[in-house]
């Protein structure tokens, strides 16, 4: 029974290393972004939590400012829109986004400071937003993306925040006006004229004080805006524009270059001992085909029987085409559509089963490239101690079509 039992008791060691090494690449794939954003969202639930039965006080405020007009009453807002700004955050921070990152480290810092305030000392939210912080610097690496989702939660952040600073602010310095500014209504209204430099004239600061703030509305209004479409606008617009002109660059770089079609081991292998060499290669991949290939191959998707894909691949100018597609079918019809498209191109044809060679010479490739067949015959010539010298290898390895 030793024997079983020894057995038995590696196999358990043997998965239990298993389940711990598919939970360290789990973490390290999703752990700290997952980590960072449920801190985020439980930080921002907390200070929603308790500042939420403030919030009808400082809304009656707001629409009767002649009640008891108090600034602390008037704060409760501000962190009402951090907690928002926590919870949406989380969602950036699941994407690994750069700008979230940012973002919920400013929050963090401010929604700490304040929970330490004697006013409003919460020792949970301290311990949170301790927490985040220190998950969020460990890992800093981890965010290292251009996000339009966090772009996007960014702008609405900030325009939120901008909102409530120009209505706090209006009505705050809302005697200054001409006629003065009672109401959450008017003060919105207010805002939204100021901060789009529409300006009807209907409401007028008189006071420097409220001068000075309708200044910093402008300011400020123009700043968000700018910023925010630059945020979210910007990498639409850069991310095309770039496209575009790498695509074009490629396709004026593609010249005197290897084509090697298909996503096969054996393109793969081709592929990278090319690129050791220090030659140009263009891949042709067909769509819905998984790709090998590392991010910075030239991979182009599309049908490699089509003119067009052939064209974009640089297929005319190139010095050679390999078709190492998995099917020999898709092979052969590969190589008539290079010989109708660039006559004058090389053209070595993969047989992936030797019973296909008869077949695949009907369409004249240059070579065929045949490795079972060399494959099988190296062990043949092996067993019976026959020469293997350098003329021998390269005819059973390339096969002419003669």
């Amino acid at each position: 029974m030793r024997p079983a039992r020894g057995s038995a008791s590696r196999a358990l060691r043997e998965e239990l290393a298993r389940l711990l090494g598919m939970l360290r690449r789990l973490w390290k794939e999703h752990g700290p972004q997952a980590l960072a954003a449920l801190l985020a969202a439980l930080l921002g639930g907390l200070l929603l939590r308790r500042e939420m039965p403030g919030l009808g006080g400082s809304l009656h405020v707001l629409d009767h400012p002649e009640s008891a007009l108090r600034l602390a009453d008037l704060l409760v807002l501000p962190r009402v829109l951090s907690g928002v700004g926590l919870v949406l955050m989380a969602f950036g921070l699941l994407t690994r986004a750069r700008l979230a990152w940012v973002i919920s480290l400013l929050l963090g810092m401010l929604v700490g400071s304040l929970a330490l305030l004697p006013a409003h000392r919460a020792p949970v939210a301290v311990a949170a937003s301790a927490a985040m912080l220190l998950v969020l610097l460990v890992y800093a690496r981890h965010f290292n993306r251009s996000s339009i989702a966090a772009g996007s939660l960014f702008a609405l952040l900030s325009i939120g925040s901008l909102l409530v600073y120009a209505a706090l602010g209006s009505l705050w310095f809302g005697e200054g006006y001409t006629p003065p500014i009672r109401d959450l209504g008017t003060a919105l209204y207010y805002a939204v004229e100021t901060m789009s430099t529409v300006g009807y004239g209907d409401i007028v600061p008189r006071s420097p004080h409220a001068r000075m703030f309708t200044v910093s509305l402008i300011v400020l209004g123009i700043s968000v805006f700018a910023t925010t479409l630059s945020v979210v606008i910007g990498p639409l617009v850069g991310g095309s524009i770039k496209r575009a002109l790498e695509g074009r660059m490629q396709k004026q770089q593609r010249r005197n270059h290897y084509v090697i079609f298909g996503a096969s081991a054996l393109a793969y292998t081709a592929w990278k001992s090319l690129q050791q060499r220090g030659v140009a290669v263009t891949v042709v991949v067909s769509p819905g085909a998984t790709s090998p290939f590392p991010d910075e191959a030239d991979v182009v998707v599309g049908d490699a029987t089509r003119n067009e894909v052939l064209e974009q691949a640089g297929v005319p100018h190139a010095r050679a085409v390999l078709t190492l597609r998995d099917d020999d079918a898709e092979n052969a019809f590969a190589v008539l559509a290079v010989k109708e498209l660039a006559p004058g191109v090389k053209t070595i044809a993969g047989v992936n089963d030797a019973r296909h060679l008869a077949k695949i010479r009907r369409v004249q490739p240059d070579m065929l490239f045949a490795p079972q067949v060399l494959g099988s015959d190296l062990l043949v010539r092996s067993l019976f101690g026959e020469p293997i010298d350098n003329e021998t290898v390269s005819r059973l390895l390339f096969v002419t079509s003669e």
